[in-house]
């Protein structure tokens, strides 16, 4: 679980997800798409008045027809999911240079996991 703080101006939020998301999605969609279809494609369309069929479009690739950004927030409201809120904040918001530091200081321990192993077995 990462917990970002978000500062904007004098306010501040603070968000705990799992990091990792920009990774497992290739897109905004994608991730609204997963929500979607875990949930069951018949009961979100009907939560959003769509025909699954044209949920179904909507969230595919086809460039026809797009899955608009009302709906994107009725989505969100209606199945809590907050997921594509969090994708977008890791995406968009995230300092890069504290993932480097939290990789650098994982990787330090495991080096030095690693160098006693090397003295246990007697390889050194």
């Amino acid at each position: 679980m990462i917990s970002t703080v978000i500062k904007h101006n004098s306010s501040q939020l603070t968000l705990d997800f799992e990091a990792g998301l920009v990774e497992r999605y290739r897109s905004l969609r994608e991730c609204v798409a997963t929500g979607v279809y875990q949930r069951g494609l018949t009961r979100i369309a009907i939560d959003l008045d769509l025909a699954p069929s044209n949920l179904s479009v909507q969230l595919s690739e086809d460039s026809s027809r797009h899955f608009s950004i009302d709906r994107l927030e009725r989505y969100i409201e209606t199945t809590k999911d907050l997921t594509p809120i969090y994708y977008l904040a890791e995406k968009f918001l995230s300092d890069k240079s504290a993932k480097q530091s939290a990789a650098l200081a994982q990787l330090t321990t495991m080096f030095g996991q690693f160098h006693q192993l090397i003295k246990q077995a007697g390889l050194t």
